[in-house]
């Protein structure tokens, strides 16, 4: 019965090391009437976020061939985990120069839709 509990133990152990390890990217998908000056402000937020010691990659992008989504633009946050992200959200709540610019982008998109995807991994 105790070996069984440690072996059990064990998978679960293996299961959330496994799912620690996966890259979780957040898709921002967003109204953006000039794709340039909101380029430029990824660009600033990209430098703070690294002074502030936030592991991010963020790329934008635009749809081509997505049917009627077409020309839709869409912000690629990709963090190395879940936790990495956590921490990057709370800094991003609470650390006064990154509200600051997360409130300017309001200025240059809206939100249309805001989602977290997870890396399968075998």
């Amino acid at each position: 019965m105790r070996l069984r509990f440690i072996l059990a133990c064990a998978a679960v152990g293996l299961m959330l090391g496994t799912a620690a390890e996966a890259s979780v990217l957040r898709i921002v998908v967003v109204e953006a009437s000039d794709a340039a000056a909101y380029v430029k402000a990824i660009e600033q937020g990209k430098a703070l976020m690294k002074a502030k010691g936030l592991p991010a990659d963020i790329r934008v992008w635009r749809a081509r061939f997505a049917g009627e989504r077409a020309g839709a633009v869409v912000a690629a946050i990709e963090y190395t985990s879940l936790e990495a992200l956590a921490k990057a959200d709370a800094t991003m709540n609470t650390d006064a120069d990154l509200k600051a610019w997360l409130a300017s982008l309001s200025k240059v998109r809206k939100i249309i839709s805001d989602s977290i995807y997870e890396e399968l991994k075998p």
